[in-house]
C-alpha cells in the first residue's frame, strides 16, 4: 500500500494544481496537441550546437512511462539550460541541461557540456545525479529521474553542479544531490546528498547553487520544500519554506540543511537563488506565495522578495519584498495551447564593482494584464530598497517570456528572452525568437540584438505546455554575453531540441510593425504548479 501511495502522491506533487482534479484531462488535451504540430525553422550559422545526441537512449527505468497514464518521453529533448563561465580563465565554460525530458516531470538525466575555447567546441559529459546517468545505490545517484540544472564555478575553477532527483513511480524518494569537479568539468565525484526524503507528502523543488566569488572554500545551495496535506484526494501545499545548505572546505564535506526563510502556513517560496555582493553579503532572491489554498485575488500576496546574510549564510534577515509579480502566464493565441515559461522564475546579478543588485521577471502591469513582458528593477543599497519595476522587451505588444539577466566585467548588463513578433497567422507554427538587451548606463537605454530564430515552439516537448525550460542560462566572458538557450529543431519530432551557443556577437534585426495581441490570463495556482517537479 505505501508503495501505490507513493506512485499516486509523486504523479500529484508533479501536475498537482496544474490539473487540480483534471489531471488526465488536461494532460492529454497537451499531449494531443503536440502531437500533431511541426515547423521548419532552422538553427543559425553564427549559432554553435551545444548538445547532442542522447547518451541514455538505451535507457528506459520508467515503467509508467506509455502506460498506465499514457506519459511520454521524449527522447533527444533537452531543455532548461543554465551556464556558468570561469571568471579567470572565461575561455573555459560549463553549461547544463535536462536530457530527455519526461512529459510529467524529470529527464532521464541530466548532461554536462564543457568548452575549454570559449565556447567554440563542446565535450559532453554526465555526474551520475540518476540510474540512466550511471547512479546506484552505491554511488548515491539511484532515481529514476534528474531535474533542475545549475553549475557555478568557484575562483579556484573547480565546478559545482546540482540537481533534483527523485523517484516517479517506485516509490517517494528524492535528495537534492551536488556533484563537482576538479578537472574543469570533465569528470565527476559522485554525488552528495544535501537532503533527501522518503516521505510522500514532502517536496524538494527549484535548488540553484553558487560559488563565493570572493572565497573558493565556500559555497551556497538553496531550494524550497514543499509540505502536503495527507487528506485525499488533493493533497494540497500547506507550507513551502525555503532551505539552505553551505560548504566550507570546497565540498569536501556540506553542513546540514536548515531553513532560513518560512513564510508561514499556506505560503511557500519557489525560484531561491543566492548572489553575492561585493561585501560578502548573501542575497537570497526568491518568489514568495501567501495565502496560496484560499483564492486570494490581493497582488500582494505573489511577491518577489529576498532575505540576507552579513555572515556567509550563519543568520539571515527578515525578508525584504522587491515588488509584486504579475504575471498571467503565455499562450499560443492561435490555438490556445499554453507554454510552460519563467513566468514564476526570476533571475539576480550584481555588479561585482558597485554592488548594484539587479533583477528581472516576467509580468503583466504594463499591458494592463492582457500579456506578459520582461521587466526589471535595482538596488543601490545592498537590498534594502528597489526601484520601480521599468519594462524592457522591446516590442510590448506581443508576449514575451522567461528572462535571464547578467553583467560583464566591465559593469554592462544584458537581459536574454524569447517573444514572439516575427510569428505570422499559420495555425500550424508558433514562431519564437530569442533576443539579448544590453545596457551601458545601468538599464537606463537598451541595444537589442538577435541571438536566435525563428523556430518554430510546436515542436517542443509537452510538459504542461510547451517547454524549452522553466529558465535559461546567461553567462559573460570579460566584456561579452553568453546567451545559453534551447531551440526547437523545428519540425523534426525524433530530436525536438538542442542547446545553443553564441560563436560571436552578431546585432540583428528588431521588426518595426507588431499587431498589439492579448493573452487570456490563466489561473496563477495552475501556473505556479506547473513549474512543480514530481
Amino acid at each position: 500500500m505505501s508503495k501505490v501511495i507513493s506512485t499516486i502522491q509523486n504523479f500529484f506533487r508533479e501536475v498537482r494544481s496544474h490539473f487540480n482534479g483534471r489531471v488526465c484531462i488536461s494532460l492529454l488535451v497537451g499531449l494531443l496537441f503536440g502531437s500533431l504540430v511541426m515547423g521548419t525553422a532552422k538553427a543559425q550559422a553564427s549559432l554553435v550546437r551545444v548538445s547532442g545526441p542522447s547518451p541514455f537512449a538505451a535507457c528506459d527505468v520508467d515503467p509508467l512511462t506509455l502506460t498506465q497514464f499514457g506519459e511520454l518521453n521524449y527522447l533527444n529533448a533537452k531543455v532548461e539550460p543554465f551556464v556558468a563561465v570561469n571568471a579567470r580563465r572565461p575561455q573555459h565554460i560549463v553549461g547544463v541541461w535536462q536530457q530527455d525530458r519526461y512529459s510529467f516531470g524529470g529527464a532521464r538525466g541530466l548532461v554536462t557540456g564543457v568548452s575549454h575555447d570559449g565556447g567554440t567546441s563542446w565535450t559532453r559529459t554526465f555526474p551520475h545525479f540518476s540510474l540512466c546517468a550511471g547512479g546506484t545505490a552505491s554511488n548515491g545517484g539511484n532515481y529514476e529521474r534528474a531535474s533542475d540544472p545549475w553549475v557555478t564555478i568557484a575562483p579556484n575553477g573547480r565546478v559545482y553542479q546540482i540537481a533534483l532527483s527523485f523517484d516517479f513511480v517506485n516509490d517517494a524518494n528524492q535528495a537534492i544531490l551536488v556533484s563537482r569537479s576538479t578537472d574543469n568539468g570533465d569528470t565527476w565525484t559522485e554525488p552528495t546528498a544535501l537532503i533527501s526524503d522518503t516521505d510522500p507528502f514532502v517536496g524538494d523543488d527549484k535548488e540553484s547553487i553558487t560559488a563565493d566569488p570572493r572565497h573558493s572554500e565556500f559555497v551556497y545551495a538553496v531550494w524550497d520544500r514543499l509540505q502536503f496535506d495527507t487528506t485525499p484526494p488533493v493533497f494540497p501545499e500547506i507550507a513551502g519554506p525555503t532551505w539552505f545548505a553551505r560548504t566550507t572546505n570546497g565540498g569536501e564535506s556540506w553542513e546540514p540543511a536548515k531553513i532560513i526563510y518560512d513564510p508561514g502556513t499556506d505560503a511557500s517560496t519557489i525560484s531561491n537563488q543566492i548572489a553575492v555582493l561585493p561585501d560578502g553579503t548573501l542575497i537570497d532572491l526568491f518568489v514568495r506565495f501567501l495565502h496560496f489554498n484560499e483564492g486570494s485575488t490581493n497582488p500582494g500576496d505573489v511577491a518577489l522578495g529576498i532575505v540576507r546574510s552579513k555572515d556567509s549564510g550563519a543568520t539571515w534577515s527578515a525578508p525584504i519584498v522587491i515588488n509584486t509579480v504579475e504575471s498571467i502566464g503565455v499562450v499560443d493565441l492561435k490555438n490556445g495551447v499554453p507554454l510552460r515559461t519563467g513566468d514564476v522564475i526570476p533571475n539576480i546579478a550584481v555588479d561585482r564593482e558597485s554592488g548594484t543588485i539587479y533583477v528581472v521577471w516576467q509580468d503583466a502591469r504594463f499591458s494592463n494584464h492582457q500579456r506578459d513582458g520582461i521587466v526589471f528593477s535595482k538596488s543601490v543599497d545592498g537590498g534594502l530598497s528597489w526601484s520601480a519595476p521599468v519594462q524592457v522587451n522591446q516590442v510590448p505588444t506581443v508576449q514575451a517570456f522567461t528572462a535571464s539577466i547578467d553583467l560583464s566585467e566591465d559593469g554592462a548588463v544584458a537581459i536574454a528572452y524569447y517573444d514572439f513578433r516575427k510569428d505570422t497567422p499559420d495555425l500550424n507554427v508558433l514562431l519564437t525568437d530569442y533576443w539579448q538587451l544590453t545596457s551601458q548606463d545601468g538599464g537606463i537605454t537598451w541595444h537589442e540584438q538577435h541571438r536566435g530564430g525563428s523556430f518554430d515552439m510546436t515542436t517542443a516537448p509537452i510538459a504542461r505546455g510547451y517547454f524549452v525550460g522553466d529558465y535559461e542560462g546567461l553567462g559573460h566572458q570579460d566584456e561579452s554575453f553568453l546567451p545559453f538557450f534551447v531551440m526547437t529543431n523545428s519540425g523534426n519530432l525524433s530530436n525536438r531540441t538542442d542547446v545553443f551557443a553564441p560563436l560571436s556577437d552578431e546585432a540583428g534585426d528588431r521588426g518595426n510593425s507588431h499587431e498589439e495581441i492579448n493573452a487570456a490570463p490563466q489561473s496563477l495556482k495552475e501556473r505556479v504548479e506547473s513549474h512543480r517537479e514530481h
